[in-house]
């Protein structure tokens, strides 16, 4: 391979292992806070026992993300310096708030609320909490911010002289319709994540360890809760992103579909086997009208296929291959959209047996929901990957392509020799990062703070 593939995949491998963590890290921090919150406002130890059981898991997952991402920056000045070169003003602006503005102010947050338990008073506890969460998710938004400008540029001018594209709007880049749509999407994809981490364990420790019952039935019931609301939330508003897909990358929307002509009304694929090259189906089965539904909120509506925008594509950019990989990008959609939809039915099973505190599950129902712990990482990395392949052959959508974006100065070889390090490495620190996870959550809440000492505690200063 070039070093053009060789460092896609180094892209793509790093990316994923970094994004495994940080939906995680946007649902717990907030449901932490909430937990927190509860027990300041009630006095109730079950939930501090919860708010430092689940705060522990927490830190692991918020470390490994810390590790993982560093290495992302480093690859836009190495492996992509074209790209750099091409949009940096632009895309340097939301990255530079990031980390200048959101990050430290999580991290300090952070640092303040482990080691400030019982030596601040309880209210100003949870306050650093919710503020730790604040900044966990503003650095969400500007990093998508970012990244919503290679989807959908808009507030830029293009330097003919130098060939790059100049920020001329910032608040058009900050108002940019895709990160509106985004965000909402991965923040609530996180929250189902930790809705189901919460599940998972909490239901481990009440079938198998029968401690801190209490405790963990309501950790069970608030991640069911927890959980539906951001599954309620994430198919919803990934349906109006859909929809603005279909408006502003057309081609995403067919290939996500396996579409190769124009339909109207539109049939939406259930299960699909795309011939690449012949540009047919070898297997398509649909729904009529579903996809014209979906895009339109009505059984009628056209939407491109394949063939017509590779057409079109090719008299507004010159000649060239505008269609992404099919099959990868039909079937990440088909997997996040499935897991999603499970756990939609998941959550509202284990919501109404909460309610009913009825915690008896068959041994299949229980092994499902502990592997159910699983199910928002590959959902949410599926659902990255289609946006990000789905795109291509653009880095900048419509303005600069991925065969452009690599550095020219750096061989294929260099490219391994830095791929094949970091993946054992990161690989290393996943192993870690498990162990230390399953190590805490097997152990269980702490049972120092009981009834007995509560009183030790100064709620009085809340």
């Amino acid at each position: 391979m070039d070093a053009l593939a060789v460092a896609r995949w180094q892209f793509a491998i790093v990316t994923v292992y970094h994004f495994f963590f940080v939906p995680i890290t946007l649902g717990l921090s907030v449901a932490i806070a909430i937990m927190e919150t509860k027990y300041v406002r009630s006095g109730d130890v079950k939930y501090k026992q919860m708010t430092k059981f689940w705060g522990k898991l927490f830190l692991i997952n918020f470390a490994i993300g810390v590790a993982t991402g560093i290495v992302q920056e480093f690859q836009f000045g190495m492996n992509w310096s074209q790209y750099s070169r091409f949009m940096g003003d632009i895309f340097g602006a939301p990255l530079a708030i990031e980390a200048l503005l959101a990050f430290y102010m999580e991290s300090t947050f952070i640092g303040i609320w482990i080691f400030g338990w019982d030596k601040i008073s309880p209210k100003l506890h949870a306050t650093v909490m919710w503020l730790t969460a604040i900044g966990s998710n503003l650095s969400a938004i500007w990093i998508l911010t970012a990244n919503s400008f290679m989807q959908h540029p808009v507030g830029y001018t293009i330097n003919q002289q130098l060939n790059r594209a100049e920020m001329n709007d910032f608040f058009a880049v900050i108002g940019n319709p895709h990160v509106w749509h985004q965000f909402p999407h991965v923040f609530f994809a996180g929250m189902t994540g930790a809705g189901f981490i919460i599940m998972g364990i909490s239901l481990y420790h009440i079938v198998k360890t029968k401690k801190n019952l209490d405790a963990f039935k309501t950790s069970f019931k608030f991640g069911a809760l927890y959980g539906l609301i951001g599954i309620i939330l994430v198919i919803t508003i990934g349906h109006f992103q859909a929809q603005l897909m279909t408006e502003i990358q057309p081609m995403k929307m067919a290939a996500g579909e396996a579409l190769w002509e124009d339909e109207n009304p539109a049939a939406l694929s259930l299960f699909t086997i795309a011939d690449e090259d012949e540009q047919v189906n070898s297997v398509d089965f649909r729904i009529p009208n579903l996809l014209s539904f979906l895009v339109y909120d009505k059984f009628e509506g056209p939407v491109r296929g394949i063939k017509s925008l590779q057409k079109e594509y090719e008299e507004k950019y010159g000649p060239g291959d505008y269609i992404p990989p099919v099959n990868g990008t039909y079937w990440n959609f088909r997997i996040m959209v499935g897991l999603g939809f499970l756990m939609l039915f998941m959550a509202i099973y284990a919501y109404w047996k909460a309610r009913k505190d009825d915690y008896n599950f068959k041994p299949w129902v229980y092994k499902l929901f502990i592997w159910g712990i699983f199910f928002p990482i590959i959902a949410s990395s599926t659902g990255w990957i289609f946006t990000e392949i789905g795109r291509q052959p653009w880095t900048v959508f419509g303005l600069f392509k991925t065969s452009q974006s690599v550095s020219n100065t750096v061989s294929a070889g260099e490219v391994w020799f830095s791929l094949i390090s970091y993946t054992i490495v990161y690989a290393a620190l996943i192993v870690v990062m498990v162990k230390l996870f399953k190590k805490y959550a097997v152990k269980g809440m702490d049972e120092e703070e009981t009834a007995e000492n509560v009183s030790n505690t100064n709620l009085s200063e809340a």
